[in-house]
């Protein structure tokens, strides 16, 4: 999630600790902090291997076994910056524990994937109830935790039912989507192997739908409004090594670095077919009913042993924040046949 909905769900966390009317302002600003602490693994960098940011983002510091050690490091430093004015030790500790709990499972709650259960599991847990920013989700909880701040403790109340509150609103919405695109994907005869359904950006309206059958992955947008609205999309084969990439050894560092990257696309990958030797990872894109892809990694035939680039893509945002726009206010699209399904069939 962006940092500033982090820094208030750890804010919100703290002022529901208990401190009453009393430091409300660096109780707040503790869990604030703390709320956002666990994203410094973001320094964890190499320049000679760009995916090694991948792995440890989201990984020890996201980790539940890490929230007490989190917490104390974040109390231990912030005591010492400003909190001993007004509070002990304990205190800091205590509340900015409270504040780095809520980062990974807020993390958790959208779809870049969190390793939760690190060291135990590698696995990317994702909710796909959040998009990665989503002012609906983060405006109400500044406006309350300000007014909490102040010592207003119904405020402090406020805010943290609406944490909860709007990602439950997201699982149902998840659900409604995902039931659409089950469905599109019956309709299509297909033997669903995998799906995944993710919200678009800032919003649980409109969703991304990716399934993978007979080799190839189907990228489509859903609508959940009052009634839902599947958007068709496109497809694209699913990467396969010795098909696309046949000059890639097994043993080269390159086809490591591929693996790496599947693991953390979760699987959901494939060969752009516009640019030679690109991978990309086909989860996002700014349109939903589109593949084309935020983010891949550039092998190089000539030089196997080396580590491929990682690349992000610009994209006219603008242009496309104007059709998501009529995404989610429901008008027609050009030159797109949607399909309504009905609430009954879902």
């Amino acid at each position: 999630m962006d940092p500033l909905t982090q820094g208030l769900l750890g804010a919100t966390a703290a002022q529901n600790g208990g401190s009453g009317r009393r430091h409300t302002v660096a109780v707040s600003l503790l869990g604030f902090l703390a709320g956002m602490a666990a994203d410094l693994d973001v320094v964890i960098r190499s320049p000679t291997d760009p995916l090694l940011f991948l792995e440890y983002h989201r990984q020890f510091t996201h980790s539940l076994v890490f929230i007490p050690i989190g917490g104390a490091l974040c109390g231990l430093v912030l005591y010492l910056l400003f909190a001993r004015r007004q509070l002990s030790l304990w205190q800091s500790v205590f509340y900015c524990t409270l504040g780095y709990a809520t980062h990974a499972l807020l993390d958790a709650c959208t779809t870049y994937g969190t390793q939760l259960l690190w060291p135990f599991s590698d696995a990317r847990i994702a909710w796909n109830v959040l998009s990665i920013i989503d002012p609906l989700y983060t405006v109400p909880i500044l406006a309350a935790c300000l007014i909490a701040a102040k010592g207003r403790t119904w405020a402090a109340r406020l805010a943290l039912f609406w944490v909860l509150a709007y990602p439950a609103m997201g699982w149902w919405q998840h659900q409604r989507a995902e039931g659409a695109a089950q469905q599109l994907a019956r309709e299509r005869g297909h033997d669903v192997i995998s799906l995944d359904v993710k919200p678009s950006f800032a919003n649980i309206v409109v969703w991304k739908s990716v399934y993978s059958s007979g080799g190839r992955y189907y990228v489509d947008a859903v609508r959940a409004g009052r009634r839902v609205t599947v958007i068709p999309g496109s497809s694209i084969p699913q990467l396969n090594l010795q098909r696309d990439l046949p000059w890639l050894t097994p043993s080269a560092t390159q086809a490591e670095d591929v693996e790496r990257f599947r693991h953390f696309s979760n699987g959901y990958i494939a060969l752009d077919p516009e640019v030679p030797n690109r991978i990309i990872d086909i989860r996002y894109s700014l349109l939903p009913h589109e593949i084309d892809a935020l983010w891949s990694i550039q092998l190089d035939p000539q030089a196997p042993e080396q580590h491929v680039s990682f690349q992000s893509h610009r994209q006219d945002s603008r242009a496309k924040s104007k059709t998501l726009w009529h995404m989610l206010r429901g008008s027609p699209l050009p030159s797109l046949n949607s399909k309504q399904i009905a609430d009954s069939q879902l």
